[in-house]
């Protein structure tokens, strides 16, 4: 038995060395044969197996027992359908050449192992395989031998599996761990050299390696693009003696032979390469032993923060005179709400809280001087120290304000703030403004009043109307609230003029007027003459069933007037309502419909005897809503 475990130590050892050997090459591999890293690991695989079978031991006449196991799982894992296609047919053709009783056997068992591990590639194929796998892909291996050495007919009928089932079984999987955890490991050090050479390569920075003769050894794209060259190849051996005019050349040779010589890192040191400004950084490298043997520089084209720092210097002396001689006063307060800049016109503004508007002052000292001298109207007669506090909170909010001084002058105060917390602050008198603008206001109040009001009943005329539904439409589809409206019309409105003349008809409008003024209780709620005897109120913000209470409210009230009408079948002045009303969408597709439906409603309250109030969805029909 030890000589046994002594064989397979041996072959061992000889599978250990070719996949340890393939991991090694197949980065070369990869960069030789671009495309074919799975076709050659396949055949490195197979011919593995080949010397493992090879080196078989040959337990019984015809029966061989060896570490073929391993290529082929490996290959299924991390070479897939590709690479098991060739390790597979490779081992097979190599068992079927040496023969014997158990040839068939051992194929089945070639064919069994290899599915294992390609179901194992397939089990892992959307993620990076972990050494948990290679224990797991283990464990399947182990347990497939012990069942195929029972199973077979060859293996179990030569007592295969008491004789030599341990060994067999934990030495393939010993070589399944080893030779896994060397491809893992290859591939993990491969994948994190690939990142590192990417992020060389890639970095937007200028990187560069040179040796202690401050030739490049290696550079990145972007050195590639800055010199003009067609790949970091053809800077290798190069110096800047080659690539800029000797007195530029000379400095930086000078400075990096200096570092190197001292052991100082350079950190950004500027250089001025042609038309670009750079910023460059470079460290000695060291060997294991300490001894400097080069440097690695890293550089970066500051030509566009060179040009804005230039740009916002020319504009900072242009702001500082234009700031002197504007006539708005200006302030600049920080993020903690020190005033760090303004101008004379600022104070100037502040006729009693100019002297505490100094740079270094703080805003709440500034508002707590306002408030000491009563300079704006408005200020609470209780105003203290937390009414100062609360109000200097505000400072760093986007806003624009509007105050009136104690002297009846008024200030535009405009905020705002910038993206690193300060507040700016601009000032303007706009007393004149103001005083123009009472004037311009109650002129345009007279104005809107004659215009927006029917001269008979004094209430909104059918222009205002028109304004106001358009506006209140809009803006209940926008916050999504309903909407009604009640068409209010006279009933036998005709006959009652020609009976008792116009006189009395005029008097007739009002008194409704007064009852539907009666009848709405918010401002928001808009009565108005439609045309003739037709009357319409707007209910913003009012589902169907406060509509309907308003009418029944209506009603109500005309009929407590009780007017005459001896051409009626009543007796008295009755009218008839429509009422609709609609939300959101509705309103937005077509607000028109509102008013049709409420017309349809009022027609029907017509033809149906007068004298009612019904309503009309405008999804549905028409539904009674009441009757007077």
């Amino acid at each position: 038995m030890n000589s046994i475990w002594e064989q397979f130590v041996g072959n061992l050892a000889f599978v250990s060395l070719a996949i340890s050997i393939w991991a090694h090459l197949s980065i070369w591999f990869q960069r030789l044969f671009v495309g074919c890293e799975r076709v050659v690991f396949g055949i490195i695989a197979g011919g593995t197996s080949i010397g493992s079978v090879l080196l078989a031991i040959e337990f019984n006449p015809g029966v061989y027992i060896d570490l073929r196991f391993a290529p082929l799982v490996l290959a299924g894992m991390f070479g897939g359908p590709l690479a098991v296609g060739i390790a597979a047919p490779l081992a097979v053709i190599s068992r079927i050449v040496i023969g014997g009783a158990a040839v068939v056997d051992g194929v089945l068992a070639i064919m069994v192992v290899s599915a294992i591990g390609l179901a194992a590639h397939f089990f892992i194929r959307k993620r990076t395989p972990r050494f948990l796998d290679i224990m797991l892909l283990t464990v399947a291996v182990g347990s497939a031998l012990f069942i195929l050495m029972a199973v077979l007919p060859t293996l179990s009928k030569a007592d295969t599996l008491s004789a030599v089932g341990l060994p067999m079984a934990v030495m393939n999987c010993a070589a399944t761990i080893i030779c896994g955890f060397i491809i893992l490991k290859t591939r993990q050090l491969h994948r994190e050299r690939r990142m590192l050479e990417t992020a060389f390569s890639q970095s937007p920075d200028y990187l560069y390696v040179k040796d202690q003769d401050s030739r490049f050894i290696t550079v990145n794209d972007n050195m590639v693009r800055l010199f003009r060259f067609n790949s970091p190849d053809e800077m290798v051996g190069l110096s800047d003696f080659n690539l800029m005019t000797p007195p530029l050349a000379e400095g930086l040779y000078h400075h990096e032979q200096e570092v190197m010589r001292t052991g100082t890192p350079l950190v950004d040191s500027f250089e001025h390469i042609g038309d670009r400004f750079m910023l460059a950084s470079k460290v000695p490298l060291r060997d294991n032993e300490g001894r400097v043997i080069g440097l690695a520089g890293v550089t970066r084209d500051i030509t566009e923060r060179t040009a804005l720092e230039r740009e916002l210097r020319e504009k900072r002396n242009l702001l500082s005179h234009a700031m002197a001689g504007m006539s708005d006063g200006f302030a600049l307060f920080d993020s903690k709400g020190f005033l760090v800049f303004c101008n004379e016109q600022y104070r100037d503004a502040f006729p009693l809280s100019g002297n505490a508007r100094v740079v270094g002052a703080h805003i709440g000292d500034i508002v707590r001087r306002v408030v000491e001298t009563r300079e704006r109207v408005g200020v609470p007669q209780d105003a203290g120290k937390e009414w100062a506090m609360e109000t200097a909170a505000t400072l760093h909010r986007n806003k624009n304000e509007e105050v009136q001084l104690y002297n009846g002058d008024w200030r535009s105060i405009r905020t705002r703030l910038g993206e690193d917390g300060t507040a700016i602050v601009v000032v303007s008198d706009i007393t004149g403004m103001k005083q123009a603008e009472v004037a311009l206001r109650a002129s345009a109040e007279q104005l809107k009043t004659l215009s927006e009001t029917d001269g008979l009943t004094g209430i909104v005329n059918r222009r205002a109307f028109d304004e106001a539904f358009v506006r209140e439409a809009a803006r209940c589809a926008r916050n999504n609230t309903p909407l009604s409206l009640l068409l209010v019309d006279i009933d036998r409105f005709k006959a009652y003029n020609d009976t008792y003349g116009h006189p009395a008809g005029d008097q007739c409008l009002r008194i409704i007027s007064r009852c539907l003024l009666k009848s709405v209780k918010r401002p928001a709620d808009i009565a108005a003459r439609y045309g003739g005897e037709e009357f319409v109120v707007l209910l913003p913000e009012t589902k169907a069933e406060g509509a309907i209470v308003v009418a029944e409210q209506f009603a109500l009230h005309l009929n407590e007037e009780n007017i005459v009408h001896s051409r009626s079948e009543f007796g008295r002045v009755t009218a008839s309502v429509g009422i609709s009303s609609a939300t959101g969408r509705m309103l937005l597709a077509d607000p028109s419909r509102l008013l049709s439906a409420a017309d349809a409603a009022l027609y029907d309250a017509k033809t149906q005897g007068r004298n009612r109030i019904l309503f009309q969805s405008l999804a549905d029909g028409i539904a009674a809503a009441g009757a007077g």
